[in-house]
């Protein structure tokens, strides 16, 4: 039985865990370790994530059989246009496969569509295996994006998009 609920900050922990986790087999090998380690820590500190729940995004935790599996994280992107965004989603790599994804994926589209969101945007690197998941559940391609996030390292991905009226 899987099991969602919305994270708060005593949640932290199991967000930094299940993300130190995923980060290794799935960017080590397309960014590096040096890249991963500063990115982790820019973006899954403590105070990062707090941050980033203090700024209004939303994580949704995945419970099955009592252990934390997987999360996602979303929050309004530009407000004007109803865009909403896609931060974060990963799923304990022993889960691939178990439809965890899916699930999170369709939870945060129902919460964007209950909130009148009209689009739900999301950035993936362009040599993660996960664009094609994304593209299954419906997202394509919007443009290709190179961006610093400091000390020399650059995010190359793809932002991609899924319209939820049409859903």
């Amino acid at each position: 039985m899987i099991l969602l609920r919305k994270a708060k900050e005593q949640d932290l922990p199991v967000i930094q865990k299940i993300a130190s986790i995923t980060w290794e087999p799935t960017y080590v090998p397309i960014i590096g370790r040096r890249q991963v380690d500063y990115m982790l820590e820019k973006m899954y500190s403590k105070g990062a994530l707090l941050g980033q729940l203090m700024k209004g995004d939303v994580f949704l935790i995945a419970t099955m059989n009592g252990m934390d599996v997987a999360f996602a994280s979303y929050s309004v992107e530009e407000q004007e246009d109803h865009v909403y965004k896609l931060h974060k989603l990963y799923v304990l790599p022993e889960k691939h496969g178990e439809g965890l994804g899916k699930l999170l994926i369709n939870e945060v589209i129902n919460k964007v569509r209950e909130a009148g969101g009209k689009s739900l945007q999301l950035n993936v690197n362009r040599a993660n295996d996960a664009k094609e998941f994304y593209q299954r559940m419906g997202f394509n391609i919007k443009k290709t994006v190179d961006i610093d996030i400091g000390n020399g390292f650059f995010m190359n991905d793809y932002i991609m998009e899924i319209p939820i009226s049409s859903l």
